[in-house]
C-alpha cells in the first residue's frame, strides 16, 4: 500500500511528528511516543527500552539535518487487537488499531535514511510504540574520531601485532599531524609534530596499523567522556550511557569494533573507567614505565600510558611487546619484574568497597564466592586501604596544580575556549597555592608507601567503579566523586592496575580492578586472564 491508503488521522499524526523532529520539539516528540516501559526505539547504536530512556536520549541528541520525506509505506497490522487483512477499510480506526509505517528520508545534504515505526491507536490518539531509525551512511562518527582511515597509518607488514588496528587518543604526537587535546581552538593553533611518540611507534613497529586519531575529553581533565565541541562518543555496551573518559574516543572505537587496541592515558582513572563502563580490558601501566615523550601532559606526577582491548589475549600481546625489553625500544628494562607470576593471593580494600553501589557490591560478593568454590581457590583477606577522602584531596590538589602549570597560560589567553565543566576544574586548579601543593605532596608519601606495602605479597581486588555507566542525562557529580576515590589510590602510588569485565549489574558491565606492585604489569595481565578463566569468563574475555 502507498501513503494514499493511510488513515487520515494516522497521516496527520505522522506529519506532526516529522515537523517536531525537524524542529527538535522535545515536548511534542515525547508526547508522540507511548508512555510506559514497553516502548522501543532502536538505531545503529542499539536499543532503548521504555519512554523515559528514549526521552533522555533525545534530550541530548539534538535535531536532525534538514530533510524531506520522499516515501511513506503503510501496512495495517491489527484492528482492535485482531489481525487485520490488507485492504480493510482503513478510515474506520478504533482504539487498538496497529499500523506499520516505513518512510524514506531524503537529506538536503545528500544521502537517504529509513524510519520504521509501529503506531497504535491509544485513547483516541495514534502513538509510536516501536521505532527503528536507519540513518544515512556517515563518512565517520565525529564523536569518536578526529581523523580516521583504513588504515590511517600503515604499520610494519610483519610482527606480533600484525593485522591489529589502533585508535590513538588525541594526546599523542604523530609526525606530520597536530595534537588536538579535545579542543578545536587548541587544534587550530597547534603545530604539526616533527616526530611520532614512542608509545605510538612501538605499536607500528610490531605490525599494528593506526586506524585513526580518537577523541578525548578536553585536556583529558574528566572521567565522564563527554565533549561540548564534538559530542559524546557512544557507549558500545550500554545505549544512552556515558562512555567514560577521558579516553572515551579510543574506548568507544574498541568497544564498537572500529579498532582492536586503544592507545590511551590514565591520570585518575581515564583507562579504567571507560574500560569498566564499556566492558573492555584496560591496563594502566606502572608510572614512568612507558615514557611519555610526545604525549601532552595533564599532571606528570600521575600521568601514565596504557591500552584498551576487547579481550585479555590481545591485551597480553600488546603488553608482552610494549613492556618487554626486547619488544620496546622505549621502555626501561623492567621485564624481569613481570617475568615471574604474581602471588595467587588477593586483598579486598574495605574503604574502597564502601564506595560501591549495593547491586555492584552484591555482584562482587558473588564473584568472590565463585572463586572460593572453584578448583583453584585463592585466599582472600580484607584490608585497610587508608583514608580515601585524604587520598583524593591530596591527589586532586597535586593534579590541579600541575594541570594549571601545563595549561593555565593557554587558558588565560583563550577565555571561553573550553566547556563549563572543564573550565570550572581549571578555575579551582588556578587557586592552589605552592604551600597547598607542597602539603599535598607530603600527604601522598605515606599513602603511597602503605599501598606499596599492601601489594608486596598480594594483589588488591575490587570493583573498578561504583556501578554501571550512568545515563548521559544523569547527575554525575556524586558518581564522579565516588569513582575518583576508588581510582585515585593506585594513581597516587604509581601502581599498575587492570580493569577486567567480570561483573554484570542490571544488564550492564562493571569491571573488576586488580592492582599489583610496581613493574609487574605483564604478570598482572597474566593473572587477570587466569582469574577470568577461573570464573568461566574464558581466557580471552
Amino acid at each position: 500500500m502507498t501513503d494514499a491508503t493511510i488513515p487520515g488521522d494516522l497521516r496527520e499524526a505522522f506529519d506532526a511528528y516529522e515537523r517536531a523532529i525537524v524542529a527538535n520539539d522535545l515536548d511534542a516528540l515525547d508526547a508522540f511516543f507511548a508512555p510506559g516501559d514497553d516502548t522501543l526505539r532502536g538505531d545503529t547504536a542499539g536499543l532503548l527500552v521504555g519512554h523515559d530512556a528514549i526521552s533522555g536520549f533525545r534530550a541530548l541528541r539534538g535535531g536532525v539535518p534538514p530533510r524531506e520525506i520522499a516515501e511513506v509505506h503503510y501496512r495495517p497490522l491489527a484492528r482492535g487487537g485482531q489481525a487485520m487483512a490488507s485492504g480493510a477499510d482503513a478510515e474506520e480506526s478504533t482504539d487498538g488499531d496497529v499500523a506499520l509505517l516505513i518512510s524514506v528520508s531524503a537529506f538536503r545534504g545528500g544521502g537517504r535514511g529509513l524510519q520504521t515505526q509501529v503506531w497504535q491507536r491509544i485513547d483516541g490518539r495514534w502513538l509510536i510504540v516501536a521505532a527503528h531509525v536507519t540513518p544515512r551512511t556517515p563518512a565517520l562518527d565525529r564523536t569518536i574520531w578526529r581523523s580516521v582511515g583504513d588504515p590511517f597509518l600503515q604499520g610494519a607488514w610483519e610482527g606480533p601485532l600484525a593485522g591489529l588496528t589502533v585508535a590513538v587518543k588525541d594526546l599523542f604526537a604523530i609526525a606530520g599531524f597536530r595534537i588536538g587535546a579535545g579542543n578545536p581552538t587548541f587544534l587550530e593553533e597547534a603545530r604539526p609534530e616533527k616526530a611520532t611518540a614512542p608509545a605510538v611507534a612501538d605499536l607500528l613497529r610490531a605490525g599494528a596499523s593506526l586506524r585513526g586519531i580518537a577523541r578525548t575529553d578536553e585536556f583529558a581533565y574528566s572521567i565522564a567522556g563527554d565533549n561540548v565541541h564534538y559530542g559524546t562518543p557512544p557507549n558500545g555496551a550500554v545505549v544512552g550511557a556515558l562512555p567514560g573518559g577521558s579516553s572515551s574516543g579510543p574506548a568507544s572505537a574498541v568497544a564498537l569494533g572500529h579498532a582492536d587496541i586503544g592507545l590511551a592515558t590514565d591520570t585518575a582513572g581515564s583507562i579504567r573507567v571507560p574500560a569498566s563502563y564499556q566492558g573492555l580490558w584496560g591496563l594502566r601501566t606502572t608510572h614512568d614505565l612507558v615514557p611519555r615523550q610526545g604525549m601532552l601532559p595533564l599532571a606528570q606526577s600521575f600521568d601514565t600510558i596504557g591500552w584498551l582491548t576487547r579481550d585479555g589475549e590481545t591485551l597480553q600481546r600488546v603488553a608482552d611487546w610494549c613492556l618487554s625489553y626486547d619488544g620496546s625500544a622505549s621502555t626501561e628494562n623492567v621485564y624481569g619484574a613481570s617475568g615471574d607470576d604474581l602471588p595467587w593471593r588477593f586483598l579486598v580494600p574495605e574503604e574502597i568497597l564502601a564506595c560501591v553501589e549495593p547491586d555492584t557490591r552484591t555482584a562482587f560478593s558473588r564473584l568472590l564466592a565463585a572463586l572460593a568454590a572453584s578448583d583453584d581457590p585463592p585466599p582472600f583477606r580484607a584490608v585497610d586501604s587508608g583514608d580515601l577522602d585524604a587520598t583524593f584531596t591530596a591527589f586532586r590538589t597535586v593534579q590541579g596544580a600541575e594541570a594549571w602549570r601545563n595549561d593555565g597560560e593557554w587558558l588565560r589567553a583563550h577565555p571561553g575556549a573550553v566547556g563549563p565543566a572543564v573550565a570550572e576544574r581549571f578555575r579551582v586548579a588556578a587557586q592552589i597555592t605552592p604551600a597547598e601543593e607542597a602539603s599535598a605532596r607530603a600527604a601522598l608519601e605515606p599513602i603511597a608507601a602503605h599501598l606499596a606495602e599492601l601489594v608486596d605479597g598480594a594483589v588488591l581486588i575490587f570493583p573498578t567503579v561504583p556501578g554501571p555507566a550512568p545515563l548521559r542525562t544523569a547527575d554525575v557529580d556524586a558518581v564522579r566523586a565516588a569513582t575518583l576515590r576508588m581510582t585515585a589510590p593506585a594513581a597516587a602510588a604509581g601502581l599498575p592496575a587492570v580493569s577486567v569485565p567480570l561483573l554484570t549489574v542490571a544488564g550492564a558491565p562493571v569491571g573488576v580492578c586488580l592492582v599489583s606492585r610496581a613493574g609487574t604489569d605483564i604478570a598482572l595481565v597474566r593473572l587477570a586472564r587466569r582469574l577470568a578463566a577461573l570464573v568461566g569468563a574464558g581466557a580471552g574475555r
